[in-house]
């Protein structure tokens, strides 16, 4: 009968334990691996991506949004680039994000974050003139390959474009200029500049807008630049009152000369028709008067006192050959004399003046 070592049984026992967990662990290190290995054959691009696809670190292909299968890593790598996004870098302030409502909250102003947003923002002008500009450029990636492999860091890159070109642009204007009617301007300028230098780097990047955001003098002047600003404010607040006024009061001095000219025409028409008719009524006169002159000079007379006659309030009679003490005869409107002078046939004069 054998007999058998407890140390012996023992020791066998720890061999075949160890050599049971070295097989589990090499079981499970292949079952890891192989689970790495289907799980990094397959993946999803996004609807606003586009997948490039490197293989040992060239570029093999490029794919859209869905779901897509590839060598495993260390064979083949994706790298996803948002295409159809509008990205944007801030100059001078920075977005944290968008609270609810759609209201932007700032990032902390903390005094290091405050300098180093200072530090970009800060300009000199073409009349030596410091300004606070910030603004934002947008963008979007039309070419992903170009924009992966043409150009180290492009974010970076087009951050440091956009500042140089600002300062430039800025550099070349009045103060004045950038704080008021030459925003637009500047930045039209800036963007054209800005897309000329990332094609010609080949960024693959096409600009959507570059947008002045906020245009003010340093913070120790701010109150002597509002002050200035108030009264350009005034002196043309005071031209617009002043122009205004005279658009109001010019056609009005215009209508009444042109009035003014109108009936002073029309009075000179009226008093030469009036001349010319009394001219005319003076030549016919006259000729009646050539052909029969005692039968006119009575016709005269006689409309000149059926003119005068009725106004007069009082008429006097005087009888030259009368011998009594008063040789006249008073008759007050409306009064019938009785009898003047010697006789119907005898000649009277009126206020001294004798018919004729």
């Amino acid at each position: 009968m054998a007999t058998y070592d407890p140390d012996d049984i023992v020791d066998e026992l720890r061999r075949r334990a160890a050599a049971l967990g070295s097989r589990r662990i090499i079981a499970g290190i292949a079952g890891a691996l192989l689970l790495i290995f289907l799980w990094s054959t397959w993946f999803t691009v996004q609807p606003e991506e586009t997948g490039i696809v490197q293989r040992f670190g060239a570029v093999n292909r490029t794919v859209g949004p869905g779901l897509h299968f590839k060598f495993p890593d260390g064979i083949e790598r994706v790298r996803l680039v948002p295409t159809a996004r509008v990205l944007k870098e801030e100059f001078g302030f920075g977005t944290a994000a968008t609270g609810a409502g759609g209201r932007t909250q700032y990032v902390a102003d903390k005094k290091a974050d405050k300098k180093a947003f200072k530090d970009v923002s800060l300009m000199l002008t073409g009349d030596l003139n410091v300004i606070d500009v910030q603004w934002i450029v947008q963008y979007r990636i039309e070419d992903p390959v170009r924009y992966l492999f043409r150009v180290r860091e492009s974010p970076q890159t087009i951050r440091d474009i956009a500042e140089s070109v600002m300062r430039r642009v800025v550099g070349n204007r009045l103060g004045s200029d950038v704080l008021t009617v030459g925003r637009a301007a500047v930045s039209t300028e800036v963007k054209d500049e800005m897309q000329k230098i990332l094609s010609d780097y080949e960024t693959g990047v096409r600009l959507v807008t570059v947008e002045l955001q906020d245009v003010t003098p340093p913070d120790p002047v701010k109150p002597a630049f509002n002050e200035v600003n108030e009264a350009r404010q005034d002196r043309e607040r005071t031209i617009n009152q002043a122009q205004e006024q005279a658009n109001r009061e010019i056609p009005k001095a215009r209508g009444e000369a042109a009035r003014t000219i109108t009936e002073a025409e029309g009075y000179a028409v009226e008093r030469v028709n009036r001349a010319n008719g009394e001219a005319t009524r003076f030549r016919a006169v006259l000729s009646e008067y050539q052909r029969a002159p005692e039968v006119t000079r009575r016709r005269l007379y006689l409309e000149a006192m059926g003119a005068i006659l009725p106004e007069a309030s009082a008429l006097y009679i005087v009888d030259s050959d009368q011998k009594a003490l008063l040789p006249w005869l008073r008759l007050e409107s409306g009064q019938v004399p009785a009898a003047a002078g010697k006789g119907s046939g005898q000649e009277a004069s009126v206020k001294g003046g004798k018919q004729p």
